[in-house]
């Protein structure tokens, strides 16, 4: 592995530190220069490195600097409510951003413009040992006996929710129950043979021989791909569109607001796509190193399930399955002894 991916993956272990002190804003003027403190999920950290270097080439971003952190999405948001400094927060899924709103540490209204409150997208992807040597094409490949599957641990890791749903979501997207869906899930929880931190732990633990398959984001596959990674990918037939938002706290300076701003813009967004993130710009359609097919790297399952469409929404779904005494998957994970 690496040399690009092994440096992003050591620098996440202390991601999570890089920030320090009160919470709020940096404090940085409307002129040139200032800091902006990023705090964002484990994943993030790799691409934003070009597209923090594209900002400042911006009259607006001209002589701005970045004071970042990344680490397991459930844990950035605790830390910003438990004082690290924040301007913006870029995280795995919207529960992690409510929490920063209910504590009225980002406005209400975050989510009310064009691309309502999302930054970066994806799909989950079963990431497999070279040339597959399982099998594993489907979903209901990963709960035949003997297969071993590394996922993140929904405890902490904004990956993991979007993993399990994608993994109940497929069973409902070919007829099935939710007691089907809920069978399924405790046959798949069976066969978890690792739960780690987060999204970036967990191809790390699959990248040291542990587990047959990996849930993962398309993205992240995409990225140890191009760092050296010799594995294969599957996107499955039946997936979950994957959305990251993102959100200024209240008291940011304007700096980090022209940041926000420039994440959704068509150069960070063409940035990330090289990266391996699907672009919101559908008209944005580079060559993508370490894909599947590099002129062709985001083919649309033919079943692909979203969570307003097919969850409810998150604060929905946020409780009924993840709740930590009445969620589904909280119950599942008791039953069936994975738990951590």
């Amino acid at each position: 592995m690496t040399m690009k991916w092994k440096a992003a993956a050591a620098a996440s272990l202390v991601g999570a530190l890089a920030l320090s002190g009160c919470g709020g804003s940096s404090g940085a003027s409307s002129g040139g220069g200032g800091t902006v403190n990023l705090v964002g999920f484990s994943i993030l950290e790799q691409a934003n490195k070009q597209v923090i270097a594209d900002f400042n080439k911006t009259s607006a971003g001209s002589g701005v600097t970045f004071k970042q952190s990344y680490g397991a999405s459930g844990d950035q948001s605790r830390a910003v409510l438990g004082g690290q400094k924040a301007d913006i927060v870029h995280l795995s899924l919207e529960p992690d951003v409510q929490k920063l709103v209910d504590e009225k540490l980002v406005a209400s209204d975050w989510k009310d413009n064009a691309n309502k409150g999302i930054l970066t997208q994806s799909v989950v992807v079963m990431v497999v040992r070279k040339g597959n040597p399982k099998g594993i094409k489907t979903w209901d490949d990963l709960v035949k006996p003997g297969v071993k599957i590394i996922t993140p641990n929904p405890a902490s890791s904004g990956s993991a929710k979007w993993n399990i749903l994608a993994a109940y979501g497929h069973v409902l997207a070919n007829g099935g129950s939710e007691a089907d869906a809920s069978a399924y899930l405790t046959k798949f929880f069976k066969n978890v043979a690792a739960l780690p931190g987060s999204g970036r732990d967990a191809t790390t633990a699959f990248q040291g021989g542990n587990g047959d398959v990996l849930l993962s984001y398309e993205n992240e596959a995409i990225l140890a791909r191009q760092s050296g990674a010799d594995f294969d990918y599957v996107v499955p037939d039946e997936d979950l569109l994957i959305q990251n938002p993102g959100a200024v706290t209240t008291d940011a300076s304007s700096k980090a607001k022209a940041f926000l701003k420039f994440l959704t813009g068509k150069k960070a967004q063409t940035d990330y796509a090289e990266e391996g993130f699907r672009p919101l710009d559908s008209s944005i359609k580079p060559e993508v190193k370490g894909a599947n097919d590099p002129s062709d790297p985001f083919p649309t399952p033919p079943k692909l399930l979203t969570i307003d469409k097919d969850f409810g929404g998150w604060a929905d779904a946020n409780t009924k399955f993840f709740d930590e005494k009445t969620g589904l998957v909280t119950k599942i994970q008791q039953k069936t002894g994975k738990e951590s």
